[in-house]
């Protein structure tokens, strides 16, 4: 495992380092998830590629919830970390571990039994009802392997290691695609083939973390049988998580919502939703990576009592991810067309993909701003102001703007306008918030 020194020397070399490898992680887990997409659109049909991206945000919801909390691990163990306490370290860790684990195993249990309900208030056509039942009930099948990769990722990235993370990723993301072409191909399996192949990869790559960490001889080294929870760190861990896991799963909320609207206009627009979801979230995963990247290098900091260092790292964090974002989408946008035929050659669905495309990615920026102020605070362990700022500007704005203003103007360019509009109240929203906290490091060091 390679541990950098987040404490001292140069930041932006290191920051871009780590957003770098965090981004590919998130790159590759979206690009071996639109793998699903693409063999539904190629070797299946658009009904099952719409089955397959209408349950999208249902899953994200559920998913970006606990990356979340997961931040809360990532925030505590870093602090730990800087104070060179490295028995709180040990415990947190073993705390955040046994959390994901039952966690998983409770929401695999309500997801199966709840599965039938969720798509029916998803408003899913009848023609792919049962194939979108059918994947959504065996994805929530692998959310304890979901679950114990996201968190022990999460610790992973408490060292600055992002490397190992990938490395799993990658190794249990090429086995999935793999068994998905071949239950698919030749054992002429649906929707159900790829869901199955998630499975496996979640519960591949979660286990090769737990192996690598019981080998280990750094300070997030794990025996089983030592496994407990401390249940002041635990608190610690939820009151930073849970707050961080609302904000991001707003997103997922009020995109459920959107979701719903989209179905209403039927399997083309949503199979052209769900393409270009899968190139959009790219750019995604690039401006997060430097918001976590914030995040744990302000941790650390601020754990060590460097809040001028803290105040650098924010800076810097943020330059260069809107130097990211801006790059990234340009880029994805001036390809979009060829990128959306790799899902499907049916020229509606590449031009209703590319409409979708222009209303997220050129006003991507406003949703930076949200992304970077929420991760630098986080790191001092102020998360419910900028997960209520969220809430209301992003889930509120959505959920109003679908109930109000689309039933009257009922076509896909009007539903997309919600999103720079709700970005745009959300950026304003946690721009306030940053102003009320900054006292909280604008002080001298304490060291």
């Amino acid at each position: 495992m390679r541990k950098m020194d987040m404490l001292h020397g140069s930041i932006g070399d290191k920051t871009v380092s780590f957003a770098i490898l965090l981004a590919v992680t998130g790159i590759c887990q979206q690009l071996f998830n639109a793998i699903d997409i693409i063999i539904m659109g190629r070797f299946v049909g658009k009904e099952a590629m719409a089955a397959v991206g209408s349950n999208a945000p249902v899953v994200g919801l559920l998913v970006t919830f606990f990356v979340g909390i997961s931040l809360g691990a990532n925030v505590v163990i870093s602090q730990y970390t800087g104070q060179g306490n490295l028995e709180k370290v040990k415990k947190a860790v073993y705390t955040t571990i046994v959390f994901a684990v039952l966690a998983g195993i409770l929401f695999a249990v309500l997801g199966v039994f709840s599965a039938d309900s969720v798509v029916r208030l998803l408003q899913v056509p009848k023609e792919v009802e049962t194939m979108s039942r059918e994947y959504l009930e065996t994805i929530f099948i692998a959310m304890p392997g979901i679950l114990v990769y996201n968190f022990t990722s999460a610790i992973f990235r408490s060292q600055g290691d992002t490397r190992t993370p990938l490395m799993c990723l990658f190794a249990a993301g090429t086995c999935k695609a793999c068994l998905s072409l071949f239950l698919v191909v030749y054992c002429g399996m649906d929707v159900v083939a790829v869901a199955a192949s998630t499975v496996f990869a979640t519960l591949m790559s979660s286990s090769l973390l737990l192996y690598l960490m019981k080998n280990t001889k750094s300070a997030i080294h794990i025996s089983f049988h030592d496994m407990k929870v401390d249940w002041g760190i635990l608190r610690q861990i939820l009151s930073i998580g849970t707050p961080a896991g609302v904000q991001g799963a707003v997103f997922s909320l009020s995109n459920v919502v959107i979701q719903a609207a989209i179905n209403s206009l039927g399997a083309e627009v949503m199979a052209a939703s769900a393409a270009a979801f899968n190139l959009e979230i790219l750019v995604y995963y690039i401006m997060n990576s430097f918001g976590q990247a914030c995040t744990t290098f302000t941790g650390q900091n601020y754990g060590a009592g460097l809040l001028s260092r803290c105040r650098r790292v924010g800076k810097i964090c943020t330059l260069q991810n809107l130097a990211a974002t801006v790059a990234s989408s340009m880029i994805v946008l001036a390809a979009g067309p060829y990128l959306l035929s790799v899902f499907s050659s049916d020229p509606e669905v590449i031009a209703l993909g590319m409409i979708r495309l222009e209303f997220i990615l050129i006003p991507e920026p406003l949703n930076m701003i949200s992304e970077a102020v929420s991760g630098f605070l986080r790191a001092f362990g102020k998360s419910l102001a900028p997960a209520m700022a969220a809430l209301v500007g992003i889930c509120g704005t959505r959920i109003l703007y679908v109930f109000t203003i689309f039933p009257t103007h009922q076509t896909f360019t009007w539903l997309m306008a919600v999103y720079p509009l709700s970005w745009l109240v959300a950026a304003a929203g946690i721009l306030f918030v940053l102003y009320y906290y900054r006292k909280l490091y604008m002080g001298p060091d304490r060291v």
